[in-house]
């Protein structure tokens, strides 16, 4: 739970608009936003224009409400975090209670209203992404088992089956898809970082694998997941969202992905550490390239889609 001592009396009541800003979690927000987006545009049925900006903008306040609920709870680890400590509860500019308040607030709002605009199954599936995101992985996982980010990965999947729900009111095998696409993306992504950051996630007392198994161990899962997810981006290029620019996309990234993994598969941690951990932080970027990359050719095969096809389909 959130030690209320970690906040600075002096600083508290201090918070600018970017303060607020950044409670939200932008960064995450864009990549919420972009799966949703996409996920929206895949789909068989057009939606509405207007509709269809209302429904990105209620996920992307749903994303922000799951980002200040969860930094109102890891308050305590942030604050204990490098990574993390500049956060605005941590530092105190932004009042716990505030942040709270916040998000409880934007999450009522966000369901509600993306339920209205659009349909009640969309409405749902954002209400279960920020109870998942908030009690599931903050509350429980987080701070309980090295599968943290494994099973609370989901939680970040479920962006574009919003967006697909959106626009047709169900689910369908190419909404899972995608959902599956950024599930097994979500662990080398992050283990890549917990391998530069550990010393943080000691400090915290966080069961991340790096912390519970080693680093040793987390090169060795990062290269298996890896492997695992190549196998499934590259499969989705033959389905429904799948196509020759996602194929093609899907061939490169993957390659150039699984080698990354390998590079930091074969590293001693002498090596690494030696070099300040230059493998692990490249393949961490590449990650983030990776998803943005794959999402991005989905939305061009739906386009293409949209104009009739390919010429010799």
């Amino acid at each position: 739970m959130t030690d209320a001592s970690v906040t600075s009396p002096a600083q508290t009541g201090d918070a600018e608009f970017k303060d607020y800003f950044a409670l939200l979690k932008p960064r995450v927000m864009t990549l919420v936003v972009f799966t949703a987006f996409v996920g929206m545009l895949a789909a068989p049925t057009p939606i509405n224009p207007f509709l269809g900006f209302c429904a990105i903008l209620f996920i992307a306040v749903g994303g922000g409400a799951s980002g200040a609920l969860n930094m109102w709870y890891d308050a305590d680890i942030d604050a204990l975090m490098k990574r993390t400590a500049g956060r605005p509860v941590p530092t105190g500019r932004v009042d716990a209670s505030e942040a709270l308040a916040i998000g409880l607030v934007l999450s009522g709002f966000s369901v509600v209203f993306l339920g209205l605009a659009t349909n009640w199954l969309a409405g749902g599936l954002l209400a279960f992404t920020i109870f998942f995101y908030v009690v599931i992985y903050t509350m429980w996982l987080k701070r309980s088992t090295p599968q943290n980010i494994v099973i609370g990965g989901a939680a970040g999947a479920f962006p574009p089956m919003i967006g697909w729900a959106a626009a047709t009111g169900d689910i369908s095998v190419a909404s899972v898809l995608m959902f599956c696409l950024t599930f097994m993306w979500t662990p080398p992504h992050f283990w890549a970082l917990a391998l530069f950051v550990k010393g943080d996630y000691d400090k915290a007392t966080v069961p991340m694998l790096t912390v519970t198994h080693g680093r040793r161990a987390t090169r060795v899962h990062i290269i298996v997941y890896t492997a695992l997810l190549a196998a499934l981006a590259v499969g989705t290029g033959f389905t429904q969202v799948g196509g020759p620019v996602y194929l093609a996309t899907a061939v490169v990234l993957n390659a150039l992905f699984l080698k990354g993994a390998v590079d930091i598969w074969r590293r001693t941690e002498d090596q690494a550490e030696a070099d300040g951990y230059v493998t692990e932080k490249k393949f961490f970027k590449l990650s983030l390239l990776y998803l943005f990359a794959h999402f991005g050719a989905i939305l061009i095969e739906a386009g293409i889609d949209r104009l009739g096809g390919y010429p010799w389909a």
